[in-house]
Order: C-alpha cells, then structure tokens, then sequence
C-alpha cells in the first residue's frame, strides 16, 4: 500500500512544491478543500477530505476534518487495530502537513471585528496535529513549511522519515499548540484580564529563544536572551559592530537606555554594574556624553553608555577617548560608525522604538526558589511635585530637583542623588542605610571634583529621619524632593526649613530592587 500525506494549510508557502515531491516519491494525498484545490492548480492528482470522509463540508467549513476516517487514520496503530481499520475501511495516514487559522494575526489588527477574530479560532487543525504527533511512532506530522524541503529529501532519500525526525516534529507540534492556545486564551482575557485587574489571574509568558550567550553574570552561568513571539528581538536592540553582547552587557544595556529616554534634550547615560555611574543632559550629544563622563570619569571605566539621540561622528571621537564596553542610541552616522568601528571590541547597538513601560510586552518578572513574582512597569502617569517647606524652590532649583528625581528612577534602592544644571554630581544606592548613601554620593562628588553647593537632592524613598537631611544641607544641596510618608515628616519638614532648604514631596516613590 502506498503511504499517504494529508495536508491542510492556511499558510500554503511551499505547499504545492512539497506535495509534489511526496508524490514523485511514489506517496498518494489528500486534501482539506483549499488545500485540494491548489494542489490540482499544481497539477497534483489529490483525494479531497470530504471523498474519504463521506461528508460534505458543513457550517460554513467550521466541520470537515473531525470524522473517523480522518482522526482513525492519524491514530491508528495497524498491528494492534487491523480489525477495527479493515471493519471501517480505515487507510492509514503517514504524514499530516498542517497549519493553523490566522489567529494570531487575525486578533492584531486594530479593525479586527470580534466574530472576525472567533472564526479564526482553528478546531479541527490542532485535532489533527494533535493525534498525528500523539502517533509519533508511526506518524510524522509538519506545522512548519520551513522544514517541507530537509522532510522532502529524506523521505526521496530513504522512502520514510526515521524515528528521530518523527520525534523532533512531534515535541514541535504540540509546542504549536500549546502557543495558539494560549494566544486565543490571551485574548479573551484581554489585556487586563477578565476580572479587570491590571496582572491576570493567569500569567502565560511564550519566549522564545534568540540566541545563547557566551555565559551569565559569570562564567560557570549558562544563559540565553529570550523575547516575546509577538515581538522578537532581544529587546528591540540590534549589533551593528564589536563583540557579541553579554547577559551583563544586556542587562546594563536595557537600563541605559531607559535612564536616557526617560530624559529631555540630548540626553546620555552611562551605567555600571546595573546602576548609573554619571548621566548629564546639553544642548548636544557630544556635550551630554563629557559631562555625563565628567560626573564620574572612574566608575565609567568598562561601562554602558547610552543616548537618547542620534551619535553623529564628533559625539563618536569624544566617546572613543575612553574604555566602554557598550555604546547604545537610536540611530548613529556613517560617520560615527566608522570612528566606533576603529575600536574593534566595542559593542555598538541601535535601540527600537522605545516600549510603553519598562518591560515592553512583559510584566517585571522575578524569578524566585519556586515562584515568580509578576508586577506592572514603574511608571506613574502624572506625579505632584508639591512644595511642604517654607521656600518655594527657584525655577532653576526644579529643573535640577526634576532632572535628579528622573535619574533616582535608576539607581538601586536606598537611591540618593546630588545634580546641578543638568548633571549628576554624586550618586548613592543600594544601600542598606539612606544616610550611607548620602554620603557615598558626597564622597563621590568630592572626589571627582565637585562642589555640592547650591545643588539639588534626590531620595527614592521617604528620608525616615531628618539625619539624612542635615547630611545634605551640610554639604550644601539646597533643594530636596523625595516621596513623604514617614512618620517623621514633620521633623524633617522642619529640618529643611532650619536650614533654608526647599523641600518637595511626589507621594510617589521609585524602589529598584
């Protein structure tokens, strides 16, 4: 007996080529409607589903493959069921070469009408694959037309597909599945779920893998970048010279250029070991770049250095004077390009656009020993900045108080900063003690040359004593802004008032943890 190929495809690429060289194999097919009729295009004898079925198509195409003859014949075992294939003239299938409705597609588009995208919502397709890849033993089942050429020649080359193929397409199979039904499970819950809370009620995240990383934070770490389906790309970045990017080179990367678009003007942002070391707005790239590398010329030693402007070619000489790991932006001239170029290892990355909150399509994840914690990005639609001190800040004073409250965004917690005219001065986190960030950022400050006079403070969190405070007045920040809420309020209202200092409270804070 001949072995038999059925098919049934929306994404009809390669089908007609595939199907015939099955054929010149001495293979016989059939054929869901569509499907049939473009095989007969091709100039393909093919037997159409509803020949062997013996029914007719029905509610509109929903029915046509879920009948005996069909599902029989993906799952039948001949050397165990022979009574039951000869009793209802059952012919084994050896192939099924299926792929599913358009959902996916179907439910993005933004005209997209509800009974539109439901009709897209494939039955007996995911029947099928299912019980040829549950025969896997006797069964080969294709959902991926890029495979139809390596199946083609091993079948041309050895008559049949050998255990280990029907295998790999099998765990392929059901991982397809498994994908399409949680993207229809996705879109009825919507995207604040059917309870109307902001996180499900069920989290399904499909990653897919882009590529495997030399190593993670270190080097006994195996690591890998993974992206959403909807979305591939290791975060919307793309190596246009240097090395291969690192888990750490990654990592720092994506914060840079958050720090940096979250800025105006022409912003840069140079980070280290996951926290900003130096980040400076100007009236230029090349300006933005040295005053953000002035902030702190030590710890930017091997660092990321991000933009959120195009790097034309003087802003690439400035940038090339010293030893960066990264350096990423939206867009760079040819003529920065091949000035980058010159350092051979430096990783030069252009952005995507940039994502809605901190994590693109995903929620923040954080793997724990059994668990993930899952929350929304830290992003706040309109936050007051309201003034609880006797003096009103300067104009001046709340542009450098906002400026050192974006930047605070970025540090790890207990997260303090020092900046003046658009540039950071000292930076303070990750911390166990507010008050020893303070004062890591003054040291900081004093050591790379800067004066604190007349300078604006930025607190992540609410400063829980008025120690901190006086720390900062001491070393002459003359503007604070900060969340509020502790107990203590008063106190440390007061304590900026003895001293002079304008104090404003956002009622919102900015832990990273």
């Amino acid at each position: 007996m001949r072995p038999r190929a059925l098919f049934s495809v929306s994404d009809k690429t390669g089908a007609s080529d595939f199907a015939a060289r099955l054929a010149g194999a001495g293979w016989d097919l059939v054929a869901s409607g569509g499907t049939a009729r473009l095989l007969r295009e091709a100039g393909l004898k093919v037997e159409e589903v509803a020949a062997v079925t013996g029914s007719p198509e029905m509610l509109g195409g929903r029915v046509k493959t879920l009948h005996p003859a069909i599902h029989g014949a993906l799952l039948c075992r001949p050397e165990q069921d022979a009574e039951d294939i000869a009793r209802h003239g059952i012919q084994p299938i050896a192939l099924a070469v299926i792929n599913l409705y358009p959902f996916v597609e179907a439910a993005s588009r933004v005209d997209a009408k509800r009974g539109e995208v439901i009709e897209q919502i494939d039955v007996g397709g995911p029947a099928m694959i299912r019980a040829a890849a549950k025969n896997h033993e006797r069964v080969g089942v294709v959902v991926d037309p890029s495979d139809y050429d390596a199946l083609a020649l091993e079948i041309e080359t050895a008559g049949v597909l050998g255990e280990d193929t029907r295998r790999r397409l099998a765990v392929k199979a059901f991982d397809h599945t498994a994908r399409y039904d949680r993207a229809i499970c996705g879109w009825l819950e919507g995207p604040a779920g059917v309870s109307g809370e902001t996180l499900p009620e069920r989290l399904s995240v499909e990653l897919v893998k882009q590529a495997d990383l030399r190593y993670g934070e270190n080097p006994h770490q195996q690591a890998a970048v993974y992206a959403p389906s909807s979305a591939p790309g290791a975060g919307g970045l793309r190596l246009l010279g240097g090395k291969p990017l690192s888990y750490n080179n990654l990592a720092d990367a994506d914060l840079a250029r958050q720090c940096a678009s979250a800025l105006p003007d022409y912003a840069c942002a140079i980070i280290k070991h996951a926290t900003p070391c130096g980040v400076a707005v100007s009236g230029s790239a090349s300006e933005a770049y040295q005053r953000a590398f002035a902030a702190d010329p030590e710890s930017a030693f091997g660092g990321v250095i991000a933009f959120n402007c195009a790097v034309d070619e003087d802003t690439a000489r400035a940038v090339s004077g010293q030893f960066a790991e990264v350096v990423i932006a939206p867009e760079f001239s040819r003529g920065a390009l091949e000035v980058l170029k010159e350092r051979g290892n430096l990783r030069i990355v252009e952005q995507g656009p940039a994502s809605s909150g901190r994590d693109g399509d995903l929620p923040g994840l954080k793997v724990l020993d059994g668990a993930v914690l899952a929350q929304t990005s830290d992003t706040v639609a309109a936050e007051r900045h309201e003034v609880v001190s006797r003096r009103a800040p300067t104009d001046e004073e709340l542009r450098d108080v906002g400026f050192a409250w974006t930047v605070a965004r970025f540090v790890s917690s207990n997260a303090v900063v020092y900046a003046r005219d658009g540039q950071t001065l000292g930076i303070g986190g990750g911390q166990t003690s507010r008050v020893m960030s303070a004062r890591i950022a003054a040291w900081r400050a004093a050591d790379c040359g800067f004066g604190l006079k007349g300078s604006a403070m930025a607190s992540d969190g609410f400063l829980p004593f008025a120690d901190g405070l006086e720390a900062a007045a001491d070393e002459g920040i003359t503007v604070v802004i900060q969340p509020g809420g502790s107990i203590r309020d008063k106190e440390v209202i007061a304590a900026a008032d003895a001293r002079g200092v304008a104090m404003l409270f956002t009622g919102v804070r900015h832990f990273r943890h």
